[in-house]
Formats: C-alpha cells, sequence, structure tokens
C-alpha cells in the first residue's frame, strides 16, 4: 500500500497507469486540455514545429489531428482542420480570406446559414458579396473583380439537388479560389480538388460522421490556405471537440459502404415517388428530367447521394399532414444519419429567406427534403406510401 502520498494527493493525481508496451487495438480519446511539456525548450521546439507534439486543445489535439488528416488524404488535399461546427468551419474561412472592402461571389442557392451569414458580413462589416446562379459559370466569370477573394458553391446544393460544374466554375473564376461545400456528395462521390478547386468544406456532422451524434466541420486545402484556418480557427475558439473528432473518424470508417447504399436507395425511392399521384415533382440528379442530369451523369459517376426532394402539390399544408402520417420516419431538421428523415426548408435551413426570394430559386412551401438512411428499401416505399395516401 502506498503511504508516500496523502489521500488528497492520491486523488488530485488519479487515473494513471503505468507506461506499458502494447498498443490500443482503437485510437484513443485524448480528453485533456492540456498537454504536460518537459520544460522550456521542449515548449520551443513543439511551437516551432522541429518536434511533434500538443501543447493546448484549442489549438491542436491528436483527435483533431487524426480526423481531419484523413479527410485530407480522402479529399486528395495537402491539409485540413476540424472546426466545432460546420458553421464554424465556414466562419474560419471566411475569416481567412475576406476584410472590409473585398468581394465574394456566392452561389444563389446554399444552405440558408451561409447565405444568412454571407449577408451578415455584407451588411455588418463591409464585405461585398454577389450572389450568382451556379449553373451559370458564365455568371461568375462576369462577377470577378479586382477585389475578389473567394467563390463559394455546393457541388450539390440543398435543397433542390442541382449539381455544378465545378471545372466550367474554376475556369470562368481564373486566380479566384473556388471553395466548394460538399456536404452532400463526400469524397466518395466526388473530389472537388481535382477538379481544381481549392478549398473543400463539410460538414462533418453529416454524412463524414454519418450517425446525427455530432457537430463537426472540416476544410481541406493546399497547406498555405489552411494554416490561415486554423490560426482564425484557435483565435476565435472555434475548434472541435476531441470526442466529437474520435466519433468522425469512427465514422469515416464505413463511409464508402454507407455512401454506396444511400445512393442506391435513393434513386429507387426518387423512381418511385415519381410514379406516385400525390407527389408534383421529385427532385433528385439521375432522373432524366432533372435540371442538372447531363451534369451529374459526367460528375458524380460513383453515385448521385443520399439526398432528394420532393414537391406536393397542397403546400404547406400537405407537409403538415404527411409529417404527421409517418409514423416511424421523423421530421429532424438535419440530415445524414443512419435514420431516414424528413425535412421542411421553408421552415428549417431556408427559413431566413423571404417567401419571395425562396420561390425565385424554386424553394415552394410544398418542398419535402428527404434524407435517406440505412434501412430497407421496401420499408421505406411502403411507409412513405402509406403516409402520402393520407392527402
Amino acid at each position: 500500500m502506498d503511504t508516500e502520498f496523502s489521500g488528497e494527493t492520491i486523488c488530485a493525481r488519479g487515473g494513471w497507469v503505468p507506461k506499458f508496451a502494447t498498443q490500443t487495438s482503437n485510437p484513443p480519446i485524448y480528453m485533456t486540455t492540456a498537454f504536460d511539456v518537459d520544460g522550456l525548450e521542449q515548449l520551443d521546439d513543439i511551437a516551432s514545429g522541429r518536434v511533434a507534439g500538443y501543447i493546448y486543445t484549442r489549438d491542436s489535439n491528436p483527435n483533431h489531428e487524426a480526423f481531419a488528416a484523413d479527410v485530407a488524404r480522402l479529399e486528395g488535399a495537402e491539409a485540413a482542420v476540424a472546426c466545432a461546427s460546420g458553421m464554424g468551419a465556414m466562419t474560419a474561412v471566411l475569416l481567412a480570406h475576406v476584410k472590409t472592402g473585398d468581394h465574394v461571389i456566392a452561389a444563389k442557392v446554399l444552405y440558408g446559414r451561409t447565405g444568412q451569414m454571407l449577408n451578415q458580413l455584407q451588411s455588418q462589416f463591409g464585405v461585398e458579396v454577389t450572389f450568382v446562379d451556379a449553373l451559370d459559370p458564365a455568371a461568375f466569370g462576369q462577377a470577378v473583380t479586382p477585389r475578389t477573394k473567394l467563390a463559394i458553391v455546393e457541388n450539390i446544393s440543398n435543397p433542390l439537388m442541382e449539381v455544378a460544374d465545378i471545372p466550367a466554375l474554376v475556369a470562368a473564376l481564373g486566380e479566384v479560389p473556388l471553395l466548394v461545400d460538399s456536404t452532400f456528395a463526400t469524397p466518395v462521390l466526388q473530389r472537388p480538388i481535382e477538379l481544381g478547386a481549392k478549398l473543400v468544406f463539410h460538414s462533418a456532422s453529416k454524412y463524414l460522421n454519418g450517425h446525427g451524434d455530432v457537430m463537426l466541420g472540416v476544410v481541406a486545402g493546399n497547406y498555405s490556405a489552411i494554416r490561415k484556418v486554423r490560426q482564425m480557427m484557435a483565435l476565435f475558439g472555434m475548434n472541435s471537440n476531441p470526442m466529437e473528432c474520435w466519433l468522425a473518424s469512427r465514422g469515416l470508417r464505413t463511409l464508402p459502404l454507407r455512401m454506396a447504399r444511400v445512393s442506391q436507395t435513393a434513386q429507387e425511392l426518387a423512381n418511385y415517388l415519381r410514379t406516385l399521384p400525390q407527389v408534383a415533382r421529385v427532385f433528385y440528379p439521375s432522373l432524366p428530367e432533372h435540371t442538372t442530369h447531363a451534369a451529374a451523369t459526367r460528375l458524380l459517376p460513383a453515385g448521385f447521394g443520399g439526398m432528394l426532394s420532393f414537391e406536393l402539390p397542397g403546400g404547406r399544408e400537405s407537409v403538415a399532414k404527411l409529417f404527421k402520417a409517418l409514423e416511424e420516419i421523423p421530421f429532424s431538421p438535419t440530415l445524414a444519419d443512419a435514420r431516414t428523415t424528413v425535412s421542411y426548408p421553408t421552415g428549417t435551413s431556408h427559413k431566413f429567406m423571404s417567401a419571395a426570394e425562396r420561390a425565385s430559386l424554386g424553394i415552394n412551401d410544398g418542398l419535402v427534403r428527404l434524407s435517406v438512411g440505412l434501412e430497407d428499401l421496401a420499408d421505406l416505399k411502403r411507409e412513405l406510401q402509406t403516409a402520402l395516401n393520407v392527402l
């Protein structure tokens, strides 16, 4: 029995075991605020990068680095940085690239909060923003000015699933760096950097994690750009949590399998829903009538993803009835969980737009977004048909 220290000291310093030779079969979770440093010389070596190590979790942590490095490798990027949320990652990118007086070009159809953030930058911080049609590369090129520092687009748009022609946008923008939100596609379906984009963004809460239990964002790109984003992440306290990075790393292990499954199921459901009389229109890139079917076939050869939308002719009233009738498919304002969910863009992701703005983008009050999960296809067909029968 150790009698060298008092009970208070033993308790205060507890939880450790002696160092051991074997390695864990799974990566450990580094749930620590800081890392003990062996003197000032080691502090200088770590801070300068001469020695691998960590000092403070806000700046870096092994779980942060493991997840970010895997995403960078998947995207074919030089580096990546993880942030506390998708919006945190977008904020870090914008802080690293623009200042008052600069100019940003953005697609008209973006995740609603991204659009709201850009409007906030414009109204309160003097950053000029030009919104253009993502399906018109020439419009991106025409919007470029000497003050343009960044362009932003989704490769599969939310919520109409329109597929942007990334190579054409890159050509039109010239030297202006393009940030691609690839949340819906993931690196399994498209690697935008290989198509000329400079930065790739993910709300990692979605497909990269895939289980609906993480709040996380990640940005990948070249070393220079990511170094600046990392500085903003640490300076403004947008660092991610070690546990959430560990969960996201675990999610990545099944990402290719999950994307193949949801892509196949979503395509089957899209074909099925378009045959139902209660559905006015279905938005999914595999459908020949979809606006961007040709571009999707060319740019997404491995599949079109697990997201689709469909329109009900009765508007909000019909949507409300449908959501009440869906007993096992929940209305959840997120996406890319292992389970199938429905959402209402007018009331969630794009509620910050006016009705006229939404209508101009084709987002009507009868639009339902379906995030396809890993369930059996026959079960999903039956549940959707039963619920639609109430209309």
